[in-house]
C-alpha cells in the first residue's frame, strides 16, 4: 500500500499517531526533504529505504512507488498535503497505474502559526472565514483570486509561499482594503525548535521579514483577529439557550 502521510508542520511529534505508526512500518519513505523536518526519520525502522523527493521529479518519485508496489510506501508531506502538496497528480498517475493509496491527514502549517501567536483566526464580529492563499510566482493563481481581491473580503488571510514578494504584498493588501496600520503577523518554521514570531502591521511586512533575517519558510496572518477588540462567543453565554444548556433566568 501507499500512504500519502501529512507529516504536521515542523516538530516531530505533531505528526498524527496514525502517520507516526505507519512510519515505523514502511518499508519505503519518500519525503519532502525541503521542507519535512527530518527528525521524523527517526520514526524509520532499520532496512527502511528513503528518498528525499527535493531532488527528484514526478516522474521518479512514482518510479520508487511502482517498483516498490509490494511493499508498504510512505511519501510524506509537510503539513497537510492537500493543501499545496501537489499530491493530485501523484494520485491520478497511480489510479491509471493502478496501484492502491490512501491518504492519512496532518496539522498544517497554518494551524501551528496560530498556536504560537496564541490566535483564534475566528473572533465573533471580526472575522468567520478563513482565506489560505498564496502570491502567483512561477506558479499563477486564477485571476479571481488575486490577493487584492480576497483582500476585499476583510477575512483573515493566510498567505502561503510569498516569502520573496512580501513588499508586493502588503502593496495588494492595502490595494484591497486592509489598512496600512492592520495587524499582521509573520511566523517562520511554525512548531520548529527555531521558530519566529514577529508581529507587525500590514504596510510594514516586509521591513519586518527583513529586519528579523526571515525570507523563506513563513507564513504571513493579516487581520483582525490579531487584534485586541472582539465580541464574547454566544456559546458559553449564560444567556444564550443551545441544545446541551438552557439559558440563566
Amino acid at each position: 500500500m501507499i500512504y500519502f502521510i501529512g507529516a504536521g508542520p515542523g516538530a516531530a511529534d505533531l505528526i498524527t499517531v496514525r502517520g507516526a505508526e505507519l512510519l515505523k512500518k514502511a518499508d519505503v519513505i519518500i519525503y519532502a526533504g525541503s521542507l519535512v523536518n527530518p527528525a521524523l526519520l527517526d520514526y524509520a525502522k532499520e532496512g527502511c529505504q528513503i528518498f528525499n523527493s527535493a531532488k527528484m521529479t514526478l516522474e521518479e518519485v512514482i518510479e520508487v512507488m511502482k517498483k516498490n508496489k509490494e511493499k508498504d510506501v510512505v511519501r510524506l508531506h509537510t503539513g497537510d498535503p492537500c493543501i499545496y502538496g501537489a499530491i493530485r497528480e501523484q494520485m491520478d498517475i497511480l489510479d491509471r497505474e493502478s496501484l492502491e493509496y490512501v491518504s492519512v491527514p496532518g496539522v498544517s502549517s497554518f494551524i501551528g502559526a496560530a498556536a504560537a501567536l496564541n490566535a483564534e483566526y475566528t473572533l465573533p464580529n471580526v472575522s468567520q472565514t478563513v482565506i489560505l492563499t498564496r502570491m502567483a510566482g512561477r506558479t499563477p493563481v486564477p485571476e479571481k483570486e488575486e490577493i487584492s481581491k480576497l483582500a476585499s473580503h476583510g477575512a483573515t488571510m493566510v498567505v502561503f509561499l510569498t516569502s520573496t514578494m512580501l513588499a508586493e504584498l502588503s502593496a495588494r493588501l492595502i490595494e484591497g482594503g486592509y489598512a496600512p496600520d492592520s495587524p499582521a503577523a509573520i511566523v517562520y518554521k511554525a512548531t520548529w525548535p527555531d521558530e519566529k514570531v514577529v508581529r507587525t502591521t500590514v504596510e510594514n511586512i516586509a521591513k519586518a521579514a527583513e529586519e528579523n533575517g526571515i525570507n523563506k519558510m513563513a507564513l504571513i496572518m493579516v487581520g483582525g483577529f490579531l487584534g485586541s477588540e472582539y465580541e464574547r462567543s454566544k456559546l458559553y453565554d449564560p444567556s444564550f439557550t443551545h441544545l446541551f444548556r438552557e439559558a440563566s433566568k
